[in-house]
């Protein structure tokens, strides 16, 4: 799994905190350190500027997080 973030984001940090407390393995990736991870997290969401982007590891994307927190 990956987890796209950005930095300050509250939704972001919940979504780390809670696949974290849970054992869930992922990468996170913090946009605001790279353009690139910018780039792929825009191209996983059909463009949707929102964070977090959690990619599966199936390759779906979800867009935003309302549970953990």
């Amino acid at each position: 799994m990956i987890i796209y973030t950005k930095t300050g984001c509250p939704y972001c940090e919940a979504a780390v905190a809670h696949h974290t407390a849970e054992g869930t393995e992922f990468e996170e990736r913090n946009t605001s350190d790279s353009a690139k991870w910018r780039k792929e997290a825009l191209a996983k969401c059909g463009g949707d500027r929102h964070v977090p982007v959690i990619v599966a590891d199936d390759g779906t994307a979800t867009v935003g997080w309302e549970g953990g927190g």
